[in-house]
């Protein structure tokens, strides 16, 4: 099933989504994150989806604003293609190939969950950045508590996947990292899930023999294809990433899951490492990015002037006179 967020005449609403377009809302569900914390895990949700069936349609997608499929209690961002790593590396901080450590963990950073963005909305640039990225990845969507899980354990728990857009102000990336504690302004602005959460059942079709979901994923720039990879191209499961993720503390419902970006154009500062040049330029003002994922759907946002950065200091440099 797909379920799918949007607003209609100034409410909010969850539905599943017809093959025709057309919308069964769920009678009382406002917040997809808030059906999923009721418990079931995925049997629950196509329980909750089935008993639409007999349900008189709602409006068509046509007619509504999709929103985000639900707003997630926490992001984890992995990073599972090795040749993104190795493109982004060599862009972001001029060194090659990829690094022995990254092969002995499915290694993650905790993204924004307030910075949460619709499949259509419009994404403003990040304040004080001039060279802004898109990052096109698929994300699973935890939809039953757990612990300590192994990734066996860790598919009962998935309760499906979106497509997910993790916007990056490389320039503030490549600054702040110089610290040495991962990303933080550089992805803090804006990431875009949608168009729906596609039901974990509808995707097993697509399973290779190794675990895999093997989908076709394509990135467009003004209608231009720059990106196209298979997501079978990572290099761990969801599941071993559910898994990593539940090591010593718990997943929750609603806790979203990226797979990281995929390679082969899976994002521009890939494509600027390996070219050695900004070809295409870092993103700007009425340029639209359109994401699609075989099985899933698309999102397409549009790039929009941000705030200016409210001024700071900078650090002072202290006596550390002592009492």
């Amino acid at each position: 099933m797909r379920f799918a967020t949007y607003e209609h005449r100034a409410r909010r609403h969850v539905a599943v989504v017809a093959e025709d377009g057309t919308l069964r809302p769920l009678p009382g569900v406002h917040s997809l994150a808030g059906l999923l914390a009721e418990g079931g895990g995925l049997p629950g949700l196509l329980d909750a989806g089935s008993a639409l069936l007999d349900v008189p349609a709602g409006p068509h997608l046509s007619e509504v604003r999709l929103l985000a499929p639900l707003q997630p209690s926490t992001v984890r961002d992995f990073v599972t293609f090795e040749e993104h790593v190795e493109g982004v590396r060599r862009s972001v901080d001029g060194a090659a190939g990829v690094p022995e450590q990254w092969y002995a963990a499915p290694t993650f950073y905790f993204a924004n969950p307030y910075a949460v963005y619709g499949p259509h909305d419009d994404i403003p640039v990040p304040p004080g950045s001039s060279v802004l990225d898109f990052e096109l990845e698929v994300a699973a969507v935890i939809g039953k508590e757990g612990r300590d899980l192994t990734p066996e354990q860790a598919r009962d728990h998935i309760v499906g996947y979106t497509v997910f857009n993790d916007w990056s102000a490389r320039d503030l990336q490549s600054a702040e990292m110089r610290i040495g504690l991962g990303p933080c302004k550089g992805k803090d602005t804006a990431t875009a899930l949608g168009p729906y959460l596609v039901t974990a059942d509808e995707l097993e079709p697509y399973r290779d023999t190794d675990g895999f979901l093997r989908l076709a994923l394509t990135a467009e720039v003004n209608g231009q294809v720059v990106g196209k990879d298979l997501l079978s191209n990572m290099s761990w499961t969801f599941e071993e990433m559910t898994a990593y993720a539940s090591r010593g503390t718990v997943v929750r419902p609603g806790d979203v899951l990226g797979s990281g970006t995929c390679g082969n154009g899976g994002c521009l500062a890939e494509l600027w490492g390996v070219r050695g040049e900004q070809t295409p330029p870092p993103l700007k003002p009425g340029d639209t990015v359109t994401l699609t994922v075989e099985g899933i759907g698309t999102v397409s946002n549009t790039v929009v002037p941000g705030a200016a950065p409210v001024p700071l200091p900078t650090g002072r440099r202290r006596s550390r006179e002592r009492p």
